[in-house]
């Protein structure tokens, strides 16, 4: 049992019922795999909420031992659809984190295109090798460097993904210039998945109603950008702008301004974004650092966080060495 100023904070993307759907390759969580994995935390964990987790770090206030915490990133329809329903009946708080403009605007989130692209097409090595053809094609345009530079900077496997999967997954979400990173994931998207994007993203996030009806519920809904860029990217007047949005958007749809909190895109901040989020009051900024939060160790605004997929997925399985972490 660990002491009273620890707390497994779980990071959620996908719950779905995957191989019902068109999409059965696409990474994310079984809707059957969520409720054992619940079952399994309400087994050995005690489930807080956001407003205790503020408390512990503003007040010094001691959290239950073996506290856990559940955020749900990027406002996907599964959220709504088939994890608030479990939470709801089971009185657990959910932390959701909403990317602005696939609510107001009905965008696609450049990284979601690059997840549907990745699940439609079965044989990564042929998009791999597209990605090389592309950049050869806007290489004089944008002055690219030799394509061995990129596979050398960008092709290194994670405990996730393999050393192609990597490789198409930075070069379009981060390593290339704004404009063309866009412009080479549209056309795949287009390709291989759909060229109606307002309609894809109508089915794929949540709405305005869904968002609030679910904050009316007890759920937290919190900041994850406007346009869910990489923070720590942007200059510090863009990143205003980001927070900013988000701020309002969580205000429009009855959040607490008193209460609100940010989970980074990509895990992506700098001293910019911690400056502009204690300006603006934030209380809490979440990560994708990979441990357990220790309330007198970590600072409020850089918490990590664990993935689903580092805690068991079966109500009968024993604690991994997670749970007895220090």
């Amino acid at each position: 049992m660990r002491n009273n100023n620890t707390c497994t904070i779980i990071m959620y993307h996908y719950v779905r019922d995957l191989v019902n759907t068109q999409y059965p390759d696409i990474k994310g969580l079984n809707t059957h795999l969520f409720i054992e994995q619940i079952e399994f935390l309400q087994k050995h964990y005690h489930f807080i909420t956001i407003e205790e987790l503020i408390d512990s770090f503003q007040n010094k206030s001691p959290l239950a031992p073996n506290s856990v915490l559940l955020t749900f990133d990027d406002g996907y329809m599964d959220h709504f659809n088939n994890v608030f329903p479990i939470l709801n009946r089971k009185k657990i708080q959910g932390c959701f984190y909403i990317p602005v403009e696939t609510v107001v605007k009905n965008t696609i989130l450049d990284v979601n295109k690059i997840h549907f692209i990745l699940a439609k097409v079965t044989d990564k090595q042929k998009l791999y090798n597209e990605l090389l053809n592309a950049l050869d094609n806007y290489r004089a345009e944008y002055s690219l460097k030799p394509n061995d530079f990129y596979i050398n900077k960008l092709a290194i496997a994670d405990r996730f993904d393999t050393k192609e999967v990597i490789f198409i997954k930075r070069l379009l979400q981060v390593e290339l210039e704004e404009t063309l990173k866009n412009k080479i994931t549209s056309e795949l998207f287009n390709k291989y998945v759909t060229s109606d994007e307002k309609a894809f993203s109508r089915e794929l996030y949540m709405n305005e109603e869904q968002i609030s009806c679910m904050q009316r519920n007890g759920m937290h809904i919190g900041g994850h950008g406007h346009s869910h860029y990489w923070l720590d990217s942007l200059s510090k007047e863009q990143q205003a702008f980001e927070i900013e949005k988000t701020r309002e958007f969580i205000e429009t749809i009855g959040g607490d301004s008193n209460y609100w909190t940010m989970s980074y895109p990509y895990g992506s901040y700098n001293d910019d974004t911690l400056d502009i989020l204690k300006n603006n009051g934030c209380k809490l900024g979440f990560t994708t650092d990979v441990n357990i939060l220790d309330t007198k160790l970590h600072n409020y605004l850089t918490i990590p966080r664990l993935d689903t997929n580092d805690i068991p997925k079966n109500r009968h399985d024993e604690p991994n060495s997670w749970y007895n972490y220090i």
